[in-house]
């Protein structure tokens, strides 16, 4: 039986209008010990606590305690991402017979939804039975993107120690929509740090990935994995591979889920660690999974810059993020899966996060 509760988490003052409105959080608790919370800014996650081999639970997600946190120098802890998440080349895209210009908040390119995107509004709340439904209405040329967009991001935590999360949106013009959500995971707790992060397995059900330039814009060329550091169809040891990432820091790529024709949800990627014996499975209908760890953190305690989270500071390649997606910059490559919504149809994006332990 999953106990579900709600609280607040902290005050939000509209700039434009000095009204403040009460930032909800939801606590949803089984049997197993496992319990995640989420709050209605930036319709995020902020906790998951997960049980080790030994009975003893974790948070293993990275966040901030507090509202500030959130609303400071935060690289999208937990958040719901939009309009589009990832990268978009010169911040333009095609749709139908038009050039859209979005806003162009990373160099020349749009990176997750813009300047003000998804994680940093607060989302409408309604709760029903154990399920908590969010939604947010996007404005016509919000950010630069054409149509009122209506969304909804539904969250469940269920007795078999999965949490459920399903991305629905509906647009009155034609738009470019491709939502995740942007966890960081580290399986041996949120603060446990590189050192840690480093033990973990990692498998990811990926055959290919899209190649990038030097500003991380896919060229609209796939490459296969096999023979290379990118091949994690069988689980090998990050830290084996982490720091042997071509052109990189670590991983920051897309990668190109496997599965047939017509198959829907399928299995993305599985991650352990072996000290606590925690599990993470990842299954989506998506066709593609952002593999990120971490790479633009603060290099360590000696750097001028710091990010502070729920107790003391994350530091590079402390955690992992498997942002189930559309390939990045899908509606400017004709070869890549179709990105653009249109009045009448219904966005639909599902993913389970599956815990486990092995012994």
């Amino acid at each position: 039986m999953v106990k579900f509760t709600e609280d607040q988490f902290d005050l939000y003052t509209y700039k434009n209008t000095g009204k403040s409105v009460s930032i909800r959080l939801f606590t949803w608790t089984n049997e197993n010990k496992v319990s995640v919370q989420v709050i209605t800014y930036g319709a995020t996650i902020t906790s998951m606590k997960i049980p080790d081999k030994n009975g003893v639970v974790k948070d293993i997600v990275a966040g901030f305690n507090n509202l500030a946190g959130y609303q400071g120098l935060n690289p999208y802890f937990g958040a719901t991402v939009g309009r589009a998440a990832n990268r978009i080349g010169l911040g333009q895209f095609k749709c139908l017979n038009e050039i859209i210009q979005v806003s162009k908040n990373r160099g020349e390119n749009h990176l997750h939804g813009g300047f003000v995107g998804f994680d940093k509004v607060v989302w409408e709340h309604f709760v029903d039975g154990n399920k908590l439904i969010l939604s947010y209405h996007s404005a016509d040329l919000e950010e630069g993107y054409p149509g009122d967009l209506v969304v909804h991001t539904i969250f469940e935590l269920t007795d078999s120690n999965e949490f459920l999360v399903e991305f629905k949106a509906t647009t009155t013009k034609p738009t470019y929509v491709n939502l995740t959500n942007h966890s960081y995971f580290n399986l041996a707790g949120h603060n446990a740090g590189a050192a840690e992060l480093y033990k973990h397995v990692v498998c990811i059900n990926a055959d290919q990935i899209t190649d990038v330039d030097e500003d991380s814009i896919p060229t609209g060329k796939l490459l296969p994995v096999a023979d290379t550091v990118f091949d994690l169809r069988v689980p090998k040891i990050l830290g084996d591979l982490i720091n042997k990432v071509p052109k990189s820091t670590g991983f920051d790529h897309n990668f190109c889920i496997t599965k047939g024709p017509e198959q829907g949800t399928t299995f993305v990627a599985r991650v352990y660690h072996p000290e606590s014996g925690r599990v993470l499975e990842v299954y989506s209908n998506q066709p593609g999974v952002q593999f990120y760890t971490s790479n633009y953190f603060p290099e360590n305690s000696k750097s001028k810059e710091t990010l502070t989270g729920k107790d003391g500071n994350y530091y590079k390649h402390g955690a992992l993020c498997l942002e189930t997606q559309n390939w990045p910059d899908a509606p400017n490559h004709e070869n890549f899966p179709k990105s653009i919504l249109l009045p009448g149809e219904t966005y639909y994006h599902n993913v389970s996060y599956k815990f486990s332990v092995k012994n």
